[in-house]
Parts: structure tokens; sequence; C-alpha cells
């Protein structure tokens, strides 16, 4: 595996089969998250901004524990861009795909997985060299049937799908070939996170071994 600071999206979305899409209430926990994900085999994070303290949570992941791929995701504006690369984000995830916000990636030279729905939203990602895609909400878009009609018009475009992903269908998605992986927070579920139960998340880190095969 390259060094993280020459990964490209490509390379982070063969880290795991699985992203986890964290939203941790304050650092301590963010990083104590991050640890159980790397002590169960996951060594990768996308640590959402939706909470006050985010930016903090993604610099103290960055300082604590570095052997993990962090990404910041819900990342919306140029400036929350700006402020991730910062704090110590590797890549940054975004429910969408203005232009100012992919002016913003790279201006800071940061791999991305911009936001797309619509056949017309990939075509414009597309029309601007990118090559892999988060495809948001997955779920109410469309789902795993959607992205596997998109293999013959688009045959070059690769997706991370999130958005209503979970145990029972993950693997639909995976059987995909445009789907390296998919992004998913019930690895790190939030009465996990508050009870501080961080076996849990290990555990269910452990268990994304498995789909490993599934990977086209």
């Amino acid at each position: 595996m390259p060094s993280t600071d020459t990964l490209t999206m490509e390379d982070i979305c063969r880290i795991s089969p699985v992203v986890p899409v964290v939203r941790a209430p304050d650092p301590d926990a963010a990083v104590e998250v991050a640890k159980a994900l790397v002590r169960g085999g996951v060594s990768v994070i996308e640590l959402t901004l939706r909470t006050s303290t985010a930016v903090e949570s993604i610099r103290a992941i960055a300082e604590e524990v570095p052997e993990i791929t962090l990404g910041a995701g819900t990342v919306v504006t140029p400036e929350q861009v700006a402020l991730v690369v910062d704090a110590g984000a590797r890549f940054v995830v975004s429910p969408g795909s203005p232009a100012a916000l992919q002016d913003a990636v790279h201006d800071e030279g940061i791999p991305a997985l911009l936001g797309a729905a619509t056949v017309t939203e990939m075509l414009e990602l597309a029309s601007r060299g990118w090559r892999t895609v988060k495809f948001f909400p997955a779920e109410d878009a469309g789902g795993a049937r959607y992205l596997s009609n998109l293999r013959g018009p688009l045959p070059d475009l690769q997706f991370c799908p999130t958005g209503g992903i979970n145990q029972a269908n993950v693997r639909d998605y995976l059987a995909l070939p445009n789907v390296p992986c998919v992004g998913g927070s019930w690895i790190t579920p939030e009465s996990a996170v508050a009870a501080g139960d961080w076996a849990r998340i290990e555990e269910l880190a452990g268990e994304i071994s498995s789909l490993r095969g599934t990977v086209s």
C-alpha cells in the first residue's frame, strides 16, 4: 500500500470493502472509535462534520491514530475543505459535487469522493476527470440495480455507494464490478459510541474481513 500522502481515491476505496462512516460526540470518543476499528482490522475511517467538535476530532485522530487513513465526511463548502485538510484529513467526502467544491478539492490536492445521484451529475464529474464517485443516497436513488445498469453507459466510473447500506444489502453492492467499496455506519453504531462500547465496534470491524472476497 502506498504511503498515505500518495494515496489516490482508488487506493483508498480498496483499503476496506466498507468505509466506516462515523459521527463522534467529542475528540476522545473519535480517537477510541478509530483505535477500535484498527484493532478490528479496518484501517480507514470517514469522520463526518456533523458535530461542533468534528474538526477537533479529526485533528485528534490524525495525531493519535496515524495508522488509520482518515477522511472527513459531510464536507459541503470550500472553507470546510481547507479546515479538514489543515486538521489532518487525507481525503474528503461530500454528498454533492458543486463546482466550487470540486475546485477547492483540486486546489488542496486531496483525494475526494464527491456525491452524485443522477447520470447527468456523474457525467459532469467524469468530464472534469473524476473516476471514483460517491453514489448518494444509494438506496433511495435506485440501489444496487441502478448501479448495475450504469456499467454499460459509464464503464469507466467506479462508485462508493452510501446511504441505507447495511448488513442485509451490503453484499448486493460489493458484488458489482463497479463498486470497490461502500460507506456504512452500522460498524460504528451511535449506541455503541455513546456507551463507550469499543469492544463492540472492534467486533463489528472484524466482521468486515468476511466481505473481502465479495469485492470484484
